[in-house]
């Protein structure tokens, strides 16, 4: 069971991951091939997979995570492991794309504001999975 001080990120996080990935269960052709453009633009591995198929993926993803997220006795350290990578991913996405960072590569610009956010995520990943390794020890 979660601890309260590492539950309380867990459910806003989670919260969040989930809603964003109902919004994107029933994506029209148009968000689609925005959302895979994006990621392809920046992972250009994911050129090879069609723009419907992705935005599933995406989906699926992110509601299992959001769901795991909120459940409680889902292990902290497990859920930490799982929201690093997906915001690390996120987090590559924002630097590497252009547009949206300053001159310093780092900073975001206005319209890299929203997915610079995504660096919290990332906090909150480190933190689950610092706290489970502290209770290990």
């Amino acid at each position: 069971m979660a601890q309260l001080s590492q539950y309380i990120p867990r459910l806003a996080a989670g919260a969040f991951i989930l809603s964003s990935g109902l919004d994107k269960r029933g994506a029209d052709a148009g968000t689609a091939a925005y959302l895979h453009g994006t990621a392809a633009a920046a992972l250009p591995f994911l050129d090879e997979v069609e723009p419907e198929e992705f935005t599933k993926a995406l989906s699926t993803g992110e509601i299992a995570l959001g769901a795991a997220l909120v459940t409680p006795f889902v292990p902290s350290g497990l859920v930490g492991v799982a929201l690093g990578a997906f915001s690390g991913a996120l987090v590559g996405i924002y630097l590497k794309t252009p547009g949206l960072t300053r001159e310093d590569g780092v900073r975001p610009t206005p319209e890299g504001i929203g997915m610079a956010k995504d660096v919290f995520l990332l906090g909150i990943a480190g933190g689950l999975v610092a706290g489970a390794l502290r209770r290990k020890r």
